[in-house]
């Protein structure tokens, strides 16, 4: 099965490649920018302490973060799923191209992604996507993230969260926020994968995306196949990027109520259901009609 006919994005993609006015906001490493795959002047990026643009292209965080790129805003006919090449990419990372010793994950500390969420917000981000594994928390610290994700919901910004790859039973700050879509992978025959944490916020208010086996775009030339829930979250981000591109008056919560709703609006275990790209437009629609 197609990545993209798994989650039905490939009828919404024929309507839309996304509007530039719709701003991505990715929260991740930094990114290849001059990939011949990537729309360079469509990219837009928040100075601060990281670079946004890779300076060591075989560094893990510099190859997550173009891997994700490309699903979300790569130019369509490429190897990767380029499901929004219209959407504007604003990149603001939170993983170093520092080194990792013993084939460890990059990580950012909750102040960090506390801080790059309200900045990403304040440049004018309408939809995240976070695939943050935290380092170090602590009570304050994860009272910051809480605090983050709440003024995202009063600024009406979408947020899609990874759920987390350690094949664990319970949530975190960032999945239990009621805001956040928190998304598991699946495989691409539609079964969840068990390597997703899973739990009640997550079964209640997120969503499954393809997670296995996704080709995508590497930072060196040729392409990159790779899996995991980091992988899953930009097929729902870049999902919410063209329903709003389609329906550009619509609000955040009215986006985000087609997303999640789509299949049915009662949520009674702790998997979420597909995502349904092509239900959520046609919900998009019926409430228009009324």
């Amino acid at each position: 099965m197609d990545p993209l006919k798994l989650v039905k994005l490939m009828e919404l993609m024929e309507h839309t490649v996304g509007r530039r006015e719709i701003v991505v906001g990715l929260l991740d490493g930094p990114v290849a920018v001059d990939h011949p795959d990537l729309r360079k002047e469509a990219i837009r990026s928040i100075s601060g302490r990281l670079r946004a643009e890779c300076t060591q292209l075989s560094n893990a965080a510099c190859e997550h973060g173009t891997f994700v790129a490309g699903i979300l805003t790569a130019k369509r006919g490429t190897a990767a799923p380029a499901i929004c090449p219209g959407c504007t990419l604003l990149l603001r990372p939170i993983f170093s191209e520092a080194p990792l010793a013993n084939g460890e994950l990059p990580s950012a500390t909750p102040d960090e992604l506390a801080v790059a969420i309200i900045e990403t917000i304040d440049a004018g981000a309408r939809v995240l996507n976070l695939s943050a594994a935290l380092a170090y928390p602590s009570s304050t610290s994860q009272r910051s993230i809480q605090e983050a994700l709440s003024y995202a919901l009063v600024r009406g910004v979408i947020v899609v969260a990874a759920a987390g790859n350690q094949a664990a039973l319970g949530t975190t700050t960032i999945t239990r926020h009621p805001w956040t879509i928190p998304v598991v992978s699946y495989d691409l025959q539609g079964i969840p994968l068990a390597q997703s944490n899973f739990g009640s916020s997550i079964g209640r208010r997120g969503l499954g995306a393809p997670g296995q086996n996704i080709t995508s775009l590497g930072v060196q030339g040729a392409s990159l196949t790779s899996g995991g829930t980091s992988v899953a979250a930009p097929f729902v981000t870049a999902a919410v990027a063209l329903l709003w591109s389609e329906f550009p008056d619509a609000t955040a919560a009215q986006i985000r109520l087609a997303v999640t709703t789509a299949h049915s609006a009662q949520r009674t275990t702790i998997i979420p259901p597909l995502l349904d790209a092509w239900g959520a437009y046609q919900a998009m629609m019926d409430d228009l009609r009324r």
